[in-house]
């Protein structure tokens, strides 16, 4: 019989640990999230130092622990990408050995035409964009025509921006949808997003209402794995987008901030299930990695590592956790996009061992090969499972 219950994954969105040796075939240079935001005199993360963070191989800042109460690795990503599907699919377990399509000069001129005629509206923009910015610049022509903003950025992302008046929210999802079912094959982006937003010129401000809808998983998934067992595989914030609804049994939604997904974490180690609980917390990377906030990510790491105190306090004997990240998105590099950085393991639980450091390893998908080995389940993986230098005998 396992020892394990309830398995708790909760990845930093974007808290990489540091340069990647292939970073310049992907347009980065110097980059190192954690060592960006570890100078912040607002950065104080006790917890996941006692975990292991600073002991973790490769990073050279912050202190180590003396004596690591989890066991830690540094995980290399395998797939060709560097954003949040891609990261979230490699840590369940699939490996993406082809990047998804990117548009660094707007969506080609007869796509452009097939949506405009299947929408019904005027496409605006088609350009890489930043999402703040766009619907200053293209806000006042979306009012007087109506039309759709759509835009892009360094991610394999189709962006569909429009003011609440002109386009109530669930006609975006519709638009949304409808471009979900176009954009496949060649044209199959990562996500196509809903991005509402509300004012009038020039004083315009997203909503909370984002809403993605992603490209259909190309493999097995972890989730796929327990499902299959009949267990449950609940997702907090942005899971249940990223993979398409697939193999979630119960979604708690999007996050109004980090510390709603944290307290909707905390919830729910109030109930009695057995399998796994994804989270997902983006401000780290949409909030303050893009908008190369240093002070503000470290901030945030602050916060987040209050509640992890909360959370490890809370732990029951046969709960493990894992902290990790899908990609990096250092504030302190130039440019605005997501940096190709290793990222942190730490794993922790009443029979996980203490001190353990894990060493680097080739893919994010160890973290779904340990999962399914955790819950006895069959996973087809490249990665391969850490449980038999984890566990205590």
């Amino acid at each position: 019989m396992s020892k394990f219950k309830r398995a708790f994954i909760i990845v930093l969105d974007s808290y990489g640990i540091g340069r990647e040796p292939d970073a310049p075939e992907f347009g980065d240079d110097v980059c190192n999230t954690l060592k960006s935001i570890a100078a912040s005199p607002k950065y104080d993360t006790p917890n996941m130092k006692k975990l292991g963070l600073f002991n973790i191989d490769g990073v050279d800042c912050g202190t180590p622990e003396a004596a690591p109460i989890g066991s830690f690795a540094r995980l290399r990503e395998l797939s060709r990408g560097k954003d949040t599907t891609i990261g979230h699919w490699e840590i369940s377990g699939i490996v993406s050995e082809r990047p998804l399509p990117t548009y660094p000069d707007g969506f080609p001129a007869d796509l452009i035409a097939k949506l405009e005629k299947a929408f019904g509206k005027k496409i605006l923009c088609n350009k890489p964009y930043s999402g703040t910015a766009v619907i200053h610049d293209y806000g006042r022509e979306q009012e007087e025509t109506g039309g759709l903003i759509v835009y892009t950025s360094a991610d394999s992302v189709f962006q569909i921006a429009a003011n609440e008046a002109d386009v109530p929210v669930e006609e975006l999802y519709g638009y949304c949808k409808t471009a979900r079912e176009m954009l496949q094959g060649e044209h199959g982006v990562g996500r196509v997003i809903a991005r509402p937003y509300v004012g009038s010129y020039p004083d315009y401000t997203r909503t909370s209402r984002r809403h993605d809808f992603s490209l259909d998983p190309t493999g097995d998934t972890m989730m796929d794995a327990l499902q299959r067992k009949g267990l449950d595989t609940i997702g907090v914030g942005k899971i249940s987008d990223i993979f398409a609804g697939r193999s979630i049994s119960r979604s708690l939604g999007i996050n109004k901030d980090n510390v709603d997904g944290m307290e909707k974490t905390l919830k729910v180690m109030d109930e009695d299930f057995t399998g796994l609980c994804f989270v997902n917390l983006v401000d780290f990377d949409m909030q303050y990695g893009h908008r190369r906030n240093i002070d503000g990510y470290a901030e945030a790491a602050t916060v987040f590592d209050r509640q992890l105190g909360e959370f490890m306090a809370k732990m029951k004997d046969d709960d493990v956790l894992m902290i990790t990240a899908d990609h990096g998105c250092d504030p302190g590099a130039p440019g605005t996009d997501h940096t190709r950085e290793y990222v942190p393991l730490m794993i922790y639980g009443k029979h996980i061992k203490e001190g353990v450091n894990l060493g680097t390893y080739p893919t994010f998908a160890m973290i779904g090969a340990t999962i399914s080995d955790m819950f006895d389940c069959d996973l087809k993986t490249k990665g391969e499972s850490l449980l038999p230098r984890i566990i205590k005998d």
